[in-house]
């Protein structure tokens, strides 16, 4: 579907808009109507049971979102977190260095310094996407996080975080005196992050308010123990190498071979439980998905191993990043510990004294919306519809009565047996079955049940019993009331890792 109907769609169903929209919005905002939180939430819920639910080790917390300026400082945030900017000469229009060379210079401008942007402008001349003339120059480099002032007298500074991933980093010393104090710990954390970009673009890829899943994994690099099975299946590969070399063909490679190569066996077993979670929870096909290593030029200078998790996103041109996964080493915590003046380290067996390395599985969740609507939502002999998993879908379960006052009441009450059973039911009498189901096959619900005269009586074998209609499919069924509640449940739950191999 084209980016403009895709937008247009989502904004008529109530699944996002723009902030302020009577006002004619606000770059890089927007809010989440009905179908939009709960599909939010169901995204949410599926990533933590998979993540989280690896290890008994890991463990979801719910920080601040402002943090001091020793904190920021000390992350290095302060001093680098910043975008390289370009401005025009002629209307003084400022932009992301990225955005305005990303069709004249498609390696991408990512470990060039100011001075080598200016020479990519100089050599290639783009024109400015404002007014169109050719006088764009580097500009000082921009920082992107939003200051506020703490307290009465705006006597200490705070700043909005501008990532997860430091409230996880801060809490490390805590958690690790709550838990067992054994590694790997994990601390995740799904919230709002904020950025004040230069210029927010294709509606929830670049964002100033954006919400994370993110989950830090704290590690013994010389001490790996696995808190379940290495799947071993093929993952789509693009390596750094070869593609600077010329060539960015996705390979097939098993995380054994890997880890023969030279990576960590640790990064192996995550990138791969990433994968999994991309096309067995998300529902991705596996051909949509890459995993692009980053170059030492490319990737942020803590990061010793990156890989981006990609996805074909028609509407927006091409793949485009929604996860990755980066290997921090010990830099967050020996800079926190330098920051705060507190000792991070921890005591091993044998009287080794550690300070645990990071691995990082960072998800966009607003990113990971969009890519859902993009690869769902399909238009087939005149109707639309989502093809969501049915444990992602906003409504479980669409109640139906045929007809509103005969039949109502059953609706009603298996409506409430659904929600009752903890799965989300939506009860509809307005307008002809047939618009009924286009409605409910347009918000992604993966099964209607409806109610009509059969369930009622007279006395036979279809009493009791209601239709029963699958949403990919338009197969309709006769089932029993009793047991139907039973029999939807299982597909209404989202799928969790395996932690342990078969037998054990």
């Amino acid at each position: 579907m084209k980016y403009d109907s895709l937008f247009a769609l989502l904004r008529r169903r109530g699944v996002l808009w723009p902030t302020a929209e009577i006002y004619g919005g606000a770059a890089g905002l927007y809010d989440y109507g009905p179908l939009g939180a709960a599909l939010k939430r169901r995204v949410e819920d599926a990533w933590t049971r998979w993540f989280v639910g690896l290890s008994d080790d890991f463990h979801l917390i719910e920080p601040a979102e402002i943090l001091p300026e020793p904190v920021v400082r000390a992350s290095g945030h302060l001093e680098n977190f910043t975008d390289p900017e370009v401005t025009c000469g002629q209307c003084h229009t400022a932009f992301r260095a990225d955005t305005v060379l990303e069709a004249t210079h498609p390696a991408g401008v990512d470990g060039l310094t100011a001075a080598e942007i200016g020479r990519v402008l100089e050599d290639e001349r783009p024109r400015c996407p404002k007014c169109g003339a050719q006088a764009l120059t580097v500009a000082r480099p921009f920082n992107l996080m939003f200051g506020v002032d703490l307290g009465a007298v705006g006597g200490e500074r705070g700043y909005l975080r501008p990532e997860t991933a430091q409230s996880s980093f801060l809490a490390f010393s805590r958690m690790w005196d709550v838990g067992r104090r054994a590694l790997p710990l994990g601390i995740a954390v799904i919230g709002r992050a904020y950025r004040n970009e230069i210029a927010p673009r294709q509606v929830l890829f670049r964002m100033r308010a954006f919400t994370q899943a993110e989950l830090q994994v704290f590690l013994d690099p010389d001490a790996w123990s696995a808190p379940g099975p290495l799947a071993d299946d093929p993952l789509p590969i693009v390596r750094a190498d070869r593609r600077i070399a010329g060539d960015a063909t996705t390979v097939p490679t098993r995380p054994s071979a890997l880890i023969a190569a030279g990576m960590p066996a640790f990064y192996a077993y995550f990138l791969a439980h990433m994968f999994r979670f991309f096309v067995e929870v998300l529902g991705v096909p596996a051909a949509s998905v890459r995993l692009w290593e980053k170059s030492d030029q490319e990737r942020a200078f803590y990061n010793r191993i990156q890989f981006d998790v990609e996805v074909a996103v028609e509407s927006l041109g091409g793949f485009r990043e929604i996860g990755a996964v980066h290997y921090r080493g010990d830099y967050d915590l020996t800079r926190h510990g330098a920051g705060s003046g507190r000792d991070l380290s921890i005591a091993l067996e044998g009287g080794r004294r550690l300070v645990p390395h990071v691995l990082e599985l960072t998800f966009g969740v607003d990113r990971a919306i969009w890519a859902l609507a993009d690869l769902g939502l399909v238009e087939e002999d005149g109707r639309t519809v989502w093809r969501l998993p049915p444990y992602l879908a906003p409504v479980g379960v669409a109640v139906l009565p045929l007809m509103k006052k005969e039949h109502g009441p059953t609706a009603q009450r298996i409506g409430d047996a659904c929600r009752a059973a903890g799965m989300a039911a939506m009860f509809d009498e307005s307008g002809s079955i047939g618009r009924r189901y286009a409605r409910a096959d347009e918000a992604g619900t993966p099964f209607a049940v409806t109610v009509d005269g059969a369930t009622l009586g007279p006395e036979g074998p279809e009493m009791g019993t209601v239709t029963l209609r699958h949403r990919d499919t338009r197969a309709q069924e006769r089932v029993p009331i009793a047991g139907l509640v039973d029999r939807l449940a299982p597909s209404l739950r989202p799928p969790t890792a395996p932690r342990h191999p078969p037998g054990d």
